[in-house]
């Protein structure tokens, strides 16, 4: 006997991480969209709003928990930072599960939190139960999460990057600068003046220095992950381009290794990982490689010529809505039913 599909909904689905959480799903093999919420759209055909997913059947609602909770099992959350809270705690305690697309259940200190949101969490006791999405490192807890935050864009770039590394002694934690640049579709689907075509188009500029709230994010996994407060400088760019996110990480090392041995780190921790692709010397990771794809590609670069010391140059890749957003979303679903971690997610990157 055939096992029944798994019901999922897709709450705020008019985005562009909705659009390529419904895409991916519709040819899942163990999963079925039941229901796609949207306030802007609502009563459109999915198919009219979004030209490219044909024959899904599909209209957006309004998002009318009572009756959401009746169709679908799991809830791929895409709402508005501060909207999630409220929502993943109706639907976790309605005994459903939850995939939060939003940075509501990231950051575990509901101070950090108000302190980057400008907004108190007023779910304190689910942020301890959430766990942080980012399967390469958090596999074992997502098996059994109810709530699971998956990761921002910027931040799976960077602690992909940086995760085989971060507790090593060799390493200067407190010299690490992280430059990234993501194409225009990581500000959203909204429209706004600066991300219109001709504010975009043929120029590079960046922006949220020093306060980017996706630094307390990332800062956070790095020091859980090396067990010593981490702080970073991190800053984000905007490119001319329609998606990816290409981040050049840069960390001073305290005393010299060989790029051999680095490289040996990097190729032992994600051994067994399908979805990060460590590249041979001097092949450069890029935009492009990764397009349409679950893949982060990641190169390790050492400079000799460092005024004092070396510094180890990590450059990663990611398509911002697949890795950095549903991709990563549709992985963690697998992970936590038992799928397939790759079901729905083999389709190989697209080029040019």
């Amino acid at each position: 006997m055939t096992k029944p599909l798994l019901r999922v909904a897709v709450l705020g689905g008019s985005g562009y991480t909705g659009a390529e959480l419904i895409r991916l799903l519709s040819a899942h093999p163990y999963a079925e969209v039941a229901a796609v919420t949207s306030e802007r759209s609502a009563g459109a055909p999915v198919s009219d709003v979004f030209l490219h997913i044909r024959n899904s059947g599909l209209k957006f609602e309004l998002l009318d928990l009572k009756s959401l909770i009746k169709k679908a099992d799991l809830f791929f959350l895409c709402l508005p930072h501060k909207t999630s809270q409220e929502t993943a705690a109706f639907l976790y305690n309605a005994g459903k599960k939850v995939i939060d697309l939003s940075a509501d259940y990231r950051i575990k200190d509901p101070v950090v939190y108000q302190e980057w949101y400008n907004a108190p969490h007023l779910f304190p006791s689910l942020l301890k139960k959430s766990v942080y999405g980012l399967p390469e490192i958090n596999r074992k807890q997502i098996r059994k999460a109810s709530i699971t935050a998956n990761p921002g864009c910027y931040p799976v770039s960077a602690i992909l990057g940086l995760a085989p590394i971060i507790g090593k002694n060799f390493i200067d934690r407190d010299s690490i600068i992280i430059d990234s640049k993501s194409g225009a579709s990581g500000a959203g689907r909204s429209p706004a003046q600066p991300f219109m075509f001709c504010e975009v188009n043929d120029s590079v500029k960046a922006y949220a220095v020093t306060s980017h709230r996706h630094t307390p994010e990332i800062e956070q996994e790095l020091t859980s992950l090396s067990k010593k407060k981490v702080n970073i400088i991190f800053t984000p760019h905007l490119m001319p381009m329609d998606r990816g996110i290409l981040s050049t990480i840069y960390v001073r090392l305290k005393k010299k290794v060989s790029l051999g041995d680095v490289n040996e780190l990097y190729r032992d921790f994600y051994g067994n990982e399908l979805f990060v692709r460590v590249l041979g010397n001097g092949i450069y990771p890029s935009t492009k490689a990764v397009k349409g794809s679950n893949f982060c590609d990641l190169s390790i670069f050492l400079n000799k010529r460092a005024p004092v010391g070396q510094t180890l140059i990590v450059v990663s890749a990611i398509d911002n809505l697949l890795k950095g957003a549903s991709g990563t979303a549709v992985q963690n679903m697998n992970i936590m039913y038992g799928f397939e971690e790759s079901a729905g997610l083999l389709s190989p990157p697209y080029s040019p």
